[in-house]
């Protein structure tokens, strides 16, 4: 004797298999998708090829992540309600399958995304909260001997050092020197403590200057961008300067604004 169930799955033996397909189709898809993203970072780190490399291989999943995902995620309603109106066995295993490639997709489509500068964001790589004294690094400047982007405050192209400083005020206005009540040592302790519970690599610390030199590897693309801070003694406590400046890359979409603003809040 079989019951109604087993009776409709196995008059529908074509409808089973285009069911099954499709989910596993969606779960290839997604995967194969944020599978490629993912190498595309793993490549930089292990010097398979450079970011530039790295960052088209993103941008041409970012183009057919967006429509896939879509695509994903209705498949996934279809493959649950036929599954289930077919009386699969497997319905909910074959909807996870189509589930997966859904996230993952869409997951695929996220990543490349927080990459692109949000509106408003200037093409430049060097932001400090002292735009006409920028400090400057100096136990740091070895380890950028090799590095694309120099040094110098305004030295990049098609720019000057008015012109970047009057478009870093505009783009990021709250990017300005902290002024405490607190003394200068007190605040250097801070700034340090800050600085390590960021992830930063310390490569250099001096009390007495209140210097602080230190680099911030990104995760994805292993950027490595470097940050220079001063504390100094004011008349009403101390003040901290601090800038950040990206190693490589013309526009650092806006990172070296977040990482000073995630230093200020920790402060």
């Amino acid at each position: 004797m079989t019951t109604s169930t087993d009776t409709g799955t196995a008059s529908n033996p074509l409808a089973r298999k285009i069911v099954t397909v499709i989910a596993i189709l969606s779960l290839i898809g997604g995967i194969a998708l944020g599978a490629y993203a993912l190498f595309a970072a793993l490549g930089v780190w292990f010097g398979m090829w450079d970011f530039r490399t790295g960052f088209n291989m993103l941008r041409t999943v970012n183009e057919s992540a967006d429509w896939t995902a879509w695509i994903s995620l209705a498949v996934t309603i279809g493959v649950f309600v036929a599954a289930s109106k077919l009386g699969l066995a497997n319905a909910k295993k074959l909807t996870a399958f189509a589930a997966v490639g859904t996230i993952t997709a869409t997951l695929a489509y996220i990543v490349p995304e927080t990459y692109r500068p949000a509106e408003g964001t200037p093409p430049i790589h060097d932001i400090t909260t002292d735009t006409n004294n920028p400090p400057e690094f100096i136990a740091i400047a070895p380890l950028r001997a090799d590095a694309p982007n120099n040094m110098i405050y305004g030295d990049q192209p098609n720019w000057d050092k008015a012109r970047m400083a009057a478009a870093q005020n505009e783009a990021y206005p709250d990017i300005v020197p902290q002024e405490f009540s607190e003394s200068k040592e007190v605040i250097f302790e801070r700034a340090l403590n800050a600085a390590q519970a960021l992830g930063w690599e310390i490569v250099d610390q001096n009390a007495t200057t209140g210097r602080i030199e230190a680099t911030d590897t990104t995760f994805w693309f292993r950027f490595k961008d470097d940050v220079v801070i001063v504390v100094s003694e004011t008349a009403q406590g101390s003040v901290l300067n601090a800038r950040s400046l990206s190693r490589v890359g013309t526009s650092d979409v806006g990172k070296n604004a977040a990482r000073l603003r995630e230093f200020f809040t920790r402060l």
